[in-house]
């Protein structure tokens, strides 16, 4: 653990278990050019997946048909914000994706617990994950686009995997399982023998 990070933690101690999170605001759009009125979704730590796809998926999917979703997320809920993004693309099909990574600094401020008025301003700097998801097609030449899956292609994928590990698939050298437990392999000898009459 870098000396820094040490000292960080040790001043902490005399601090509040948990600091009140304020400033670095929303970042910007990471997506220039994108429509006005598109559906974004800031997914936070304590989001429930459930209510943010029932929300997603009703714009998406509704009468009013939206044509795009955002999803942002940044710290531990980037793993949040890409299962969301993976639900939507099972369930809507066929949609663009465009993935945009960034860093962001968020400002904890932590209040003392030693009844001191005193308070201690700390700067974290956490990853974030801007993924968009598109009906329409975008430009596959802008980093972090993904082409959409088709249903087809999976199966040619499995197809073209399933032989060659069938292939590829040996019976290990040496003594079998059951070569220690000679009654075991008596045992099924008989059983065979009864099977299968001669």
């Amino acid at each position: 653990q870098p000396r820094s990070d040490k000292v960080k933690s040790k001043c902490l101690e005399s601090y509040g278990g948990r600091g009140q999170k304020c400033g670095g605001g929303d970042s910007p759009c990471p997506f220039p050019g994108l429509a006005a009125g598109v559906l974004e979704m800031r997914v936070k730590e304590g989001s429930k997946i459930r209510n943010l796809m029932g929300f997603a998926m009703a714009r998406m999917q509704g009468e009013k048909t939206g044509s795009a979703v955002v999803f942002t997320g940044s710290g531990r809920a980037v793993t949040k914000t890409i299962t969301c993004a993976e639900i939507m693309k099972r369930k809507v099909g066929c949609l663009h994706q465009m993935t945009k990574l960034r860093y962001k600094v968020v400002k904890e401020v932590w209040e003392s617990n030693q009844g001191a008025a005193s308070e201690m301003t700390v700067h974290r700097t956490v990853p974030s994950i801007s993924i968009l998801l598109s009906k329409d097609p975008l430009d596959p030449q802008e980093p972090g686009y993904q082409p959409p899956e088709t249903l087809s292609a999976l199966w040619e994928d499995r197809a073209g995997t399933e032989p060659s590990a069938q292939t590829t698939y040996k019976r290990p050298l040496g003594q079998l399982p059951y070569s220690g437990f000679p009654h075991c392999k008596k045992l099924c000898l008989e059983e065979e023998d009864q099977t299968n009459p001669a």
